[in-house]
């Protein structure tokens, strides 16, 4: 079993930043590849990056140049950096590790 912690969600006006963080507990020794999905209301949930313990990254388009993943193996713990959000990232972010989820943490952009 592995357990996902995340922290970091918030009220944040257009053009603001956020950093979430998720940390990770348990049986983490298989865990090679770690990131986030949103999921914003009515809408179907969308990954938006993921991370490898090396360092490998991807993103959805809609956040390229905008969202940075990274990661610490020694803390087993992954952050995603959130600028120049837009009302349009507003959705709860869900924290990933192979087949495991975390509860999930609510963003909202807004003036």
């Amino acid at each position: 079993q592995v357990q996902l912690m995340e922290s970091g969600g918030g009220l944040v006006q257009p053009g603001g930043s956020l950093r979430l963080s998720c940390a990770a507990s348990g049986n983490i020794f298989s865990i090679y590849v770690m990131g986030w999905y949103r999921q914003a209301p009515g809408k179907q949930r969308e990954l938006v990056t993921t991370i490898t313990r090396g360092g490998s990254t991807n993103y959805a388009d809609s956040v390229k140049g905008r969202f940075t993943i990274s990661i610490d193996n020694a803390k087993n713990t992954v952050y995603l950096q959130m600028n120049s959000l837009k009302p349009e990232d507003t959705a709860v972010y869900y924290c990933i590790a192979a087949a495991y989820w975390g509860q999930g943490t609510q963003v909202t952009v807004s003036s």
